[in-house]
Order: C-alpha cells, then structure tokens, then sequence
C-alpha cells in the first residue's frame, strides 16, 4: 500500500485495505467508499458478525467497500452496474485477494440458499430497491442479519416504508458521520406486493411496446428530453454500423434502427438491467430480422477504433449520487477513437451541462442541430484521417 493517500485506504476493524473508484480519472478527489460503508463494517465488528460458515450477500457495493472487507467469508455481491463489478476486481487485485473470494452477481439473477447476513447500500433508484427485496425475500428468515445503510442526504422517508413493506420491522441506530444503519427484523407474515417490472408502455406515435427493468432510465414513460431527440435522429439507406452508447432502454437504438433499415445497432450500457430492456425491446419490434449486438461494458472501452460511423448518446451526469460531467467526457473520448472518419457522435444534454465544450476540445468541432428551453442536441464529427 506505499504510496497510497490517505483518502485511498480504508481503516475498518476487518483491516486496512486500498480503495479505488471506477472508471479511473486524474487527481481523484472522491473516496471509493462513504461513511455508510465504515459505519455497516464497524456494526458488524461489534456485533461479531459475521460467523464463520454464514452466507453474507452484499447488495449495492458501489466499488467493493464492503466486499473487499469481508473476502474471508466469500460473499455474494449483487449489483445492476458492471462498473461496480469491475471496481470489486480491481480492488480485490490490488490488495492481493483472489478474485474468487468474491461471488459477482448481477440484480437480475436469482440467487438461492438461505442469507445469515445481508448488507445493502440503499440505491439512488428506489425501484431497483423494491426489485431486489422483492427477490431477496424467499432466502431470508427470522435468523437472518438484515442491515441496511446509507447516507443520509440520500435516503427519503420512503425508504423504510419500502424495508416494511418487503421485509419486516425496522429499527434505526443512531446517525454516524451524516450516515444511518437501519436494522432489519425479517416478518414470515407480511403479504407481499407481486413484482410490478418490468413496466411496459406503447411508444409514443409508434407501434412499438417498450419494456424497462426497475433500474432504466424513466422506466415508467418517455423523458422528455429523448422525445425531442428521437424528432431529430437522422435517416439513411447505407449501410452503417450505429452505436446506442448508454442505450437505457434502447429507444434511440430501436428508432435509429427504423430510421437507417440497412444499419446494423450495438446497444451497450454498464446496466444489466437497462441492456436487458433494450434487447427484449429490439427483439419485439424486429424479432432476428434486424443485425444488432448488445453489450454490457463500460462505455466504448471495449469497442475497436474506427469501428462505427454513427454514435447517439443520452449522457448520464451521475453515478450513484456523485454528480458530475466526467461520465459524459469519456464517452465522448470513446467515440473520438471508435468513429470511422467523417462519422458523427450525436449527443442530447440539458443546456446548462455545457457538452459543446468537451465535444469542441475532443473533435475540434461541434455544430447545433436543435435546441429549446431545455435542451440541446449537438453534433461533432470524426475528421481525422
């Protein structure tokens, strides 16, 4: 761990371990871990916790927190994100753990066995909350541990409400460094609300059903802001190789794909959930008529240069509950080296985001093919030879 900064090392009674967020960017100000991470491993020490032999699942570990900790006893990690996956490798490497201490898997898989010890990290989309108790539920009993914790700047009232609902009573230990641990009673008698995702809606002026797993992106109707983009995609007959990167729900694919009938579509997203919808999405409207690959990744990283002459991209400004522009500007970057020359990357953003300025420093060019109040849809192309 030479080397390390302070803020890269988390000092928790199961040890000292480095941390780093995902994707890597220069001069990191933020910690891969928050005071609901420190705060669920210390409860856990205290309570002497867990056994050996019990079943610990970890649900929402942005970036291996929790799991890196708590490797002796092989846990299963849950999470919707490849990034977090990815992170929970890179962190178990550096601090010389196998891999294989640590069971990844994603929230669309339905796990089995009975859970000693389960630890969730409230999520910033309370749907995927509700999905995931609601799945986590047949593997829980009366002995189970259940600890919940968040931060808590990012925790609504409705939170507990959800925990009750799904789970049993709940108890709240006192705030620790603005974060809260929520305890758990697992309730044999609760009546269950049925599953309700994926939701499904028709799209707008088409004839095209769109269905969303609990995390995507405005699952429950069309956001606005892909409206006004969907008004502006472009048409051709050639031939092309279209990218959707951080396709959600694949719509901007899936319209893409009606606009240009001789294009083939790459859908790619760090969501499981979101390339799940998408795919069951193109696969409705086109069934195996249509070329199309769907890809969970971590933006282009994987993706071979000079590979496509069309990118559409709706930027998240988030992870998790970090706000901030880095996403964006990496996939920019991404579609600079992957776009063929004379190839576009078309981008929406709110106005206020300021994506002309990152698109002109990476191309050297960016043109406004629409705006209003709200929104902006820019253009920049691959000039390179």
């Amino acid at each position: 761990m030479a080397g390390q900064s302070v803020d890269s090392v988390l000092k928790v009674p199961q040890g000292r371990f480095s941390l780093e967020r995902l994707p890597k960017r220069p001069r990191e100000l933020l910690r891969a871990w928050d005071a609901a991470d420190e705060y669920l491993l210390e409860y856990l020490a205290g309570m002497a916790l867990p056994a050996p032999g019990m079943k610990v699942v970890i649900v929402n570990d942005s970036f291996g927190a929790l799991a890196v900790p708590l490797h002796a006893y092989f846990p299963v990690a849950v999470s919707d994100s490849y990034l977090s996956q990815e992170a929970t490798r890179y962190n178990l490497k550096i601090n010389g753990i196998s891999e294989s201490s640590v069971q990844l898997q994603d929230s669309l898989t339905v796990g089995d066995g009975h859970i000693d010890v389960l630890l969730i990290k409230v999520p910033k989309t309370l749907a995927l909350l509700e999905y995931e108790l609601h799945g986590l539920r047949r593997q829980l009993s009366e002995s189970s541990h259940i600890l919940v914790a968040g931060m808590i700047k990012a925790l609504p009232a409705s939170v507990w409400g959800i925990l009750e609902r799904y789970l049993g009573p709940t108890s709240t230990a006192l705030a620790q460094k603005k974060a809260r641990l929520i305890v758990v009673k697992w309730a044999g008698d609760l009546t269950v609300p049925d599953n309700r995702y994926p939701v499904r809606y028709f799209l707008e002026d088409s004839p095209y059903l769109i269905s969303n797993h609990a995390n995507v992106f405005s699952r429950d109707s069309l956001d606005i802001g892909t409206r006004f983009f969907l008004h502006k995609l472009p048409s051709s007959s050639e031939p092309l190789d279209i990218v959707d990167l951080g396709c959600g729900n694949g719509v901007l694919g899936l319209m893409a794909a009606v606009r240009n009938p001789n294009s083939s579509i790459c859908f790619i997203d760090e969501s499981f959930m979101a390339v799940a919808s998408a795919e069951d999405n193109f696969r409705r409207a086109f069934g195996n008529l249509r070329k199309a690959q769907f890809l969970i990744a971590d933006g282009l990283t994987g993706t071979a240069a000079q590979s496509a002459d069309r990118v559409f991209c709706n930027p998240p400004f988030h992870q998790q509950h970090t706000i901030g522009g880095q996403i964006a500007t990496a996939m920019f970057q991404g579609a600079y080296r992957v776009l063929r020359k004379n190839g576009q990357l078309w981008v929406i953003g709110n106005r206020h985001l300021n994506y002309h300025l990152p698109l002109k420093k990476i191309f050297g060019n960016v043109a406004v093919v629409a705006s209003n109040d709200k929104f902006v849809v820019l253009t920049s192309t691959q000039l390179r030879g």
